[in-house]
């Protein structure tokens, strides 16, 4: 319970991760904004100019001509200040994030000397690659493109909207019909994706087990003239980690393809609906056109943010695998010895150990005295090699002590422990 209770979300994690180059990741944002922003404003004067067109008058072609090639100007310069704000916008976030992702694979190798030694080899050398390598490759998308993109795109929007309904509420609201049916099919595709991606997710885990274990065991493989059985096992893994995605995005093709089709075109009820305001009167050409222009510049924003919608639904997964590690219990053990050992002589104490919720050794007391050779005999399961390993310092003990030369085995540095215990 106390476990669980100390376990932090995904959100926390991701607010860390991102806080180490926190003024880099504000920057990003703030440029996105101003890059969304900027993509937006040459609608707006195209809309404009549209509207001077249509309330000009022939003669005055020529009088308005300069007001006309000012605003061309003007889309000109906003779309050349959206590309140079999104190069910097992803260039920030990139630098920023490459330098998070080291820093987290420092984090977890570091952690990884401080854990116990039994959590550690609790797992394939496979699994350990897989996390380090691909699991935390996987998070350079929410911190490079998720955290400034979606943000960006999902703010800027929002002010368009508000400003399109002062133009006429109602076509509005109508033009965003296509936002929640889409996002229906959407919700439809996403159905079982939780289970799907964890399914690949131990798929390519075993994959990567398999495949350091066929290369670690290669030699021996060959000598026993094994190659065709061993090979065999490993191309079973490398299919079965090929069609577990493969399955996945046969199932989500048609869901997808609808929800692209209907979400992002915001003219399937605007033009139809403003067609017939038009004709009753409701509302006038230019402002119809002001809102058919509009709803083009809310394209981009909607279908930015719908593709990264599948790593943000990934990301408790990709994150949690990789900071599952650096929320293990640590092997706490001083840097410095502070008494001595005298003699070798290794003495349990009413040992209680278990692993997870079983306990499997109750109350364990032991001498072993210096110069001596000791046995422990008993049925397979009954503790001996939890016995050993708790000896050598793999985890500590639940409850109760073991010591070395008098001392106990928690006071004394590791490496200093190290030296005289062997275990094989």
């Amino acid at each position: 319970m106390e476990k669980q209770q100390r376990k932090r979300s995904t959100l926390s994690w991701v607010a860390e991760f991102a806080g180490q180059k926190r003024p880099n990741y504000i920057l990003s944002v703030l440029l996105a904004m101003i890059k969304v922003v900027c993509g937006i404003m040459p609608y707006v004067y195209m809309a404009d100019i549209v509207d001077k067109l249509l309330k000009m008058h022939a003669g005055a072609l020529d009088k308005d001509m300069s007001l006309l090639t000012a605003s061309i100007v003007k889309m000109a310069v906003f779309w050349l200040i959206c590309r140079i704000c999104h190069a910097i916008s992803t260039t920030l976030s990139h630098a920023a994030t490459f330098e998070v992702l080291a820093n987290i694979r420092r984090q977890l190798t570091e952690k990884l000397s401080k854990l116990p030694l039994g959590s550690v080899l609790s797992q394939s050398s496979g699994t350990y690659k897989n996390i380090i390598c691909e699991r935390v490759d996987s998070i350079e998308t929410t911190l490079a493109h998720i955290i400034p993109e979606v943000l960006s795109n999902a703010f800027v929007p929002v002010a368009l909207i508000i400003y399109m309904m002062t133009i006429n509420w109602k076509l509005t609201l109508i033009s965003l019909v296509c936002v929640p049916v889409g996002a229906a099919f959407f919700m439809l595709m996403m159905v079982g994706g939780q289970e799907s991606y964890n399914n690949c997710v131990t798929k390519t885990k075993r994959l990567n087990d398999t495949a350091v274990e066929y290369i670690n065991g290669i030699e021996v493989i060959k000598a026993f003239g094994k190659s065709k059985t061993s090979y065999e096992k490993f191309v079973i893994a490398a299919k079965e980690g090929a069609d577990c995605f493969i399955d996945w995005m046969r199932r989500c093709n048609l869901w997808q393809n609808i929800s692209l089709l209907i979400m992002p075109y915001f003219l399937l009820g605007l033009l139809p609906f403003g067609a017939m305001f038009y004709m009753k009167g409701s509302i006038s050409g230019s402002d119809l056109l002001m809102l058919i222009i509009l709803s083009l510049g809310l394209v981009s924003p909607f279908m930015t943010i719908a593709s990264y919608w599948d790593g943000i639904a990934k990301m408790e997964t990709v994150i949690g695998e990789a900071t599952e590690i650096l929320e293990r219990e640590e092997l706490i053990r001083p840097d410095t010895m502070t008494e001595k050992p005298s003699g070798t002589d290794i003495v349990l104490r009413d040992v209680h150990f278990g692993y997870k919720d079983e306990e499997i050794l109750h109350g364990i007391s032991l001498n072993i005295r210096q110069g001596t050779v000791n046995a422990l005999v008993g049925p397979s399961g009954s503790g001996k090699s939890t016995i050993a390993k708790l000896i050598a310092s793999f985890w500590d003990v639940d409850s109760g002590s073991i010591t070395f030369g008098g001392v106990d085995i928690r006071k004394i540095p590791l490496t200093e422990y190290n030296r005289n215990i062997a275990y094989t």
